[in-house]
């Protein structure tokens, strides 16, 4: 085989250390099936829907057939996938406090149809309660039509991590346009720019602000004391509120330690969601400040994996947040 700047660039052998498929000419695939089921069991379920009717909620993804699969030939990825999906939901009418559920189905998700013109059928048990079913078919349907896109884009994203090897363009510093483009949208290389282990992989800052009924050294107690991080997440953690310290919560969803402590003023930590590439790290800056009698938190959080932006954001709405304040409302002899 020739080497580079000698022969037919479609068989010039890199001068690198995995010579795996270089110049991304040759055909490999890798079956995404068991991955896609786990990411559609995680965009989809617990959708919430509610409206002037009611609330109603998707809950286990009771049928899931079908396969995917993602393949790279002279630098291309191409997608396969077929699904058959059936989800159950039970909601409540807000006039009559009733209780009704259903399922939806989607009988053919697949790449030859655009989501927006992807079938999705909703039906409910016998009796009253069409209007949970209406807002189902209204509401519902755009809320499964956008878990759809969310799983289609970490189909493209984060499942397809490596399969487009780099080439001497890249080892001589030039990017890939892919690359570029995504940088010129305002992800980055979290590995690069965090000066952090992990995967390169495209990423995102996220920036939210929640206001606590709690003096600033309450609030950062409750983020740095076993006792109370185990009682407003409900599970057994490891907390070793020092720099290196580590961290873990949510019965190891979310991992991590800490690199900075400035008591009742800010908190960094290393910090990641078990279901991110391996060993791919965000940074995650909490700042308390004070206001009256009330505590500001401005949360910024640095590197999240783009196919992972909306489920972080509820990670730290739903259970941080959400849970924070449902503690600091028991009486104060239960917070101690």
């Amino acid at each position: 085989m020739a080497k580079w700047g000698q022969g037919d660039p479609r068989w010039i052998v890199e001068e690198r250390a995995d010579a795996t498929n270089v110049n991304n000419w040759h055909w490999t695939e890798r079956d995404a099936t068991a991955w896609s089921k786990l990411k559609l069991k995680e965009v989809l379920e617990g959708l919430v829907v509610e409206g002037e009717v009611g609330r109603c909620e998707i809950g286990d993804l009771k049928h899931v057939e079908g396969e995917a699969s993602c393949s790279s030939r002279k630098g291309r990825l191409i997608f396969f996938y077929e699904w058959n999906l059936r989800l159950a939901w039970r909601g409540t009418v807000k006039e009559s406090g009733e209780k009704h559920k259903g399922s939806v189905e989607i009988p053919n998700l697949s790449e030859e149809n655009e989501v927006d013109d992807t079938e999705i059928n909703v039906s409910k048990k016998k009796g009253e309660g069409d209007v949970l079913k209406d807002l189902m078919r209204t509401e519902g349907t755009l809320k499964v039509r956008e878990a759809l896109r969310d799983y289609l884009k970490a189909l493209k994203t984060e499942f397809t991590l490596g399969m487009i090897l780099p080439t001497k363009a890249t080892a001589v510093g030039q990017e890939p346009a892919a690359e570029r483009k995504l940088s010129g949208n305002s992800m980055h290389d979290s590995s690069h720019s965090l000066g952090i282990v992990g995967v390169k992989i495209p990423t995102v800052k996220i920036v939210m602000k929640e206001t606590f009924n709690s003096p600033a050294d309450e609030l950062y107690g409750i983020f740095t004391t076993k006792e109370l991080v185990q009682k407003f997440s409900k599970c057994p953690a490891v907390i070793e509120a020092e720099k290196g310290g580590k961290l873990q919560m949510f019965d190891g969803c979310v991992s991590g330690e800490y690199a900075e402590l400035v008591p009742s003023q800010r908190i960094v930590l290393k910090w990641r969601c078990r279901n991110w590439p391996d060993e791919h790290y965000a940074m995650v800056a909490l700042n308390f400040k004070a206001v009256a009698a009330q505590t500001e938190l401005q949360l910024e959080c640095k590197g999240v994996p783009v196919s992972n932006e909306d489920s972080t954001r509820q990670c730290w709405k739903k259970q941080y947040f959400e849970e924070i304040h449902t503690l600091l409302q028991q009486p104060k002899d239960s917070t101690e």
